[in-house]
């Protein structure tokens, strides 16, 4: 189901997730996309062949170490999901739970993280915070899961509110593991009483020097904020996304954008708190706030999608019941008003843009990363996230283990 860097792959008359009435020739080599061409009319449809991959191509659902072309059913093609909000790290819902487990049950549920995520078609991930560069690196390298992931490290919450200087010292603390974004918990969340979820965190003085601080050093920065005077502070310091944000106004998602402040707004996770008998099983006190909050988010997407807001696919799933079934957040921004072409694009080439790797990662264009997921049904027809999941044939990841354990 995984194949990993391939050097050699070949696709013929394969449909691309999106492009209607056309089939294309594809070929993939050394984890890049070589050739995309359409396909010439009266050749067979659907047929692949594997190059240079002894040993693996049978364990991949591939043609054998031979080489040669064998008849497929009809497959389309997509980019790799990007999932822009992860935690890959935690294991627990109440982080409390995480602190009782050992080093190394933590270390076997991130790596079964790191599995269930690519194997559900997402083959990059932001991870917002809970996670290093050095943690993702032994990961792949002892698990063997090729996930390409970006990190914030440590979040900046009411701990670290503090004053500026406070705040530059851990700000270096964060410099220093190598991550490339940095997350401010600018308001509560869930844990927060529904008249003040919308408070800031820290002071706007403290706010701005966040950002600022990291802009200097080339470093991104992500806000986790539910809404409020905190979108505008976002906005006027110049972030690159904004989290949740399921109480964003009209005029606010107008600012949003012009000044291409992106909107990721992570709403499936809010549905699936608010059920009392789901995975979660979360107190009533908070499946109530997760409620207020789902009911807020369609209104608030509805206001980014009517403005131009560029909006990226992420889902804060944060535990072993969640991962994995990231799909689920396309089902929840279709019902809160985006086309299949606009949420499909929020998870891939968007994703990318958002960040910074509209050039070579989220198409299946010649030249860029092959990080693609291979269907055997058309996955913009999918009923729902659990037929498109099944559906899933194989899982592509263009950049090798290799490279990802050493950081490039």
């Amino acid at each position: 189901m995984l194949n990993k860097h391939p050097e050699a792959l070949d696709y013929k008359a394969i449909r691309i997730a999106g492009i209607e009435d056309k089939r294309y020739d594809i070929s993939i080599r050394d984890g890049r996309f070589a050739s995309v061409k359409e396909t010439v009319l009266g050749e067979p449809a659907g047929q692949m062949e594997q190059l240079g991959q002894e040993g693996h191509g049978e364990q991949n659902g591939q043609p054998g170490p031979d080489g040669a072309a064998s008849p497929q059913a009809d497959l389309w093609i997509s980019p790799g999901i990007i999932d822009l909000h992860t935690h890959l790290a935690w294991t627990d819902f109440d982080h409390s739970d995480q602190l009782k487990r050992s080093s190394g049950e933590v270390e076997v549920m991130q790596g079964a993280a790191f599995g269930a995520t690519l194997r559900t078609g997402v083959t990059t991930a932001r991870d917002a915070g809970g996670i290093t560069p050095q943690t993702i690196r032994h990961l792949v390298r002892n698990y063997g899961h090729p996930l390409r992931v970006e990190t914030s490290s440590e979040m900046l919450g009411a701990a670290d509110a503090l004053g500026t200087k406070f705040l530059e010292g851990r700000l270096a603390e964060i410099y220093a593991t190598g991550a490339g974004w940095v997350k401010i918990m600018a308001t509560g969340g869930l844990g927060a009483p529904a008249e003040k979820v919308l408070d800031p965190v820290f002071s706007e003085e403290e706010f701005n020097f966040i950002v600022r601080h990291a802009h200097a050093n080339q470093i991104k920065v992500l806000v986790h904020t539910w809404g409020g005077v905190t979108i505008d502070w976002s906005i006027s310091a110049g972030v690159e996304s904004i989290e949740h944000g399921m109480f964003l106004t009209a005029d606010q998602a107008g600012r949003l954008a012009e000044s291409r402040t992106a909107y990721v707004s992570t709403a499936s996770i809010y549905r699936i708190a608010a059920d009392p008998a789901g995975v979660l099983a979360l107190p009533p006190v908070i499946c109530d706030r997760a409620a207020r909050a789902a009911e807020a988010h369609s209104r608030a997407i509805g206001y980014a999608r009517s403005a131009g807001v560029r909006l990226g696919f992420g889902t804060d799933y944060a535990t072993p019941a969640l991962h994995g079934y990231n799909l689920q957040e396309l089902d929840t921004l279709l019902d809160y008003g985006l086309t299949r072409a606009e949420a499909w694009e929020s998870a891939t080439s968007g994703a990318a843009e958002i960040l910074g790797r509209g050039d070579d990662l989220g198409r299946i264009a010649e030249g860029y990363l092959a990080d693609a997921v291979i269907w055997n049904a058309d996955p913009f027809q999918a009923r729902d996230a659990d037929v498109l999941r099944e559906s899933i044939v194989s899982v592509i990841t263009g950049q090798s283990e290799a490279e990802l354990a050493g950081g490039k």
